[in-house]
């Protein structure tokens, strides 16, 4: 990440730390078949964990999200700025000033091919637990991921899945 810092909205990177980006899928013989990828910074910015969040709202407003559960369609936005391809078994998100990258399951990959779109979560709660190459486990996600004050301090955005032309 760049440790650049926007006047206009007041970004930066350095405060933010370390953002991780994870892809999952629900159970869908449940019929939880929606791709989600959720973006958190671990709180490890160099003036502390307020000041990510803090930089986490910045970045959000930036980008024109509002965190709470309002859902933002950037499918039908043209210019929206942020973005998700998949390729090669990766999803990549960017966003202005950041880019960031995980491998995503069979299923995930599977699901964001046939619909087209995921359910982007931004958590602007750092989660210090879930370091990238630690595992997280399903009741790890649940518990954090399902938590309602997460939740409600997230950005939610539906984005259309782009790739590589071929």
């Amino acid at each position: 990440m760049t440790s650049t810092q926007t006047e206009a909205t007041g970004f930066n990177a350095a405060a933010l730390g370390t953002l991780s980006v994870l892809a999952w899928i629900g159970d869908p013989e449940e019929g939880h078949d929606i791709p989600y990828l959720l973006a958190y910074p671990l709180g490890d910015g160099a003036q502390g964990p307020e000041a990510g969040v803090a930089a986490a709202h910045a970045l959000l407003d930036r980008c024109g999200l509002s965190v709470g559960d309002k859902v933002t369609d950037g499918v039908s936005k043209p210019g929206f700025p942020v973005t998700v391809m998949v390729e090669a078994g990766q999803a990549a998100l960017t966003m202005p000033g950041l880019n960031a990258q995980c491998t995503a399951p069979p299923e995930w990959l599977e699901a964001a091919d046939e619909q087209g779109q995921v359910y982007f979560l931004f958590a602007t709660r750092p989660w210090p637990e879930a370091q990238p190459g630690r595992e997280i486990t399903a009741e790890m996600l649940q518990g954090f991921a399902g938590d309602e004050s997460v939740l409600t301090t997230c950005a939610h955005v539906v984005l259309p899945v782009t790739k590589l032309r071929k």
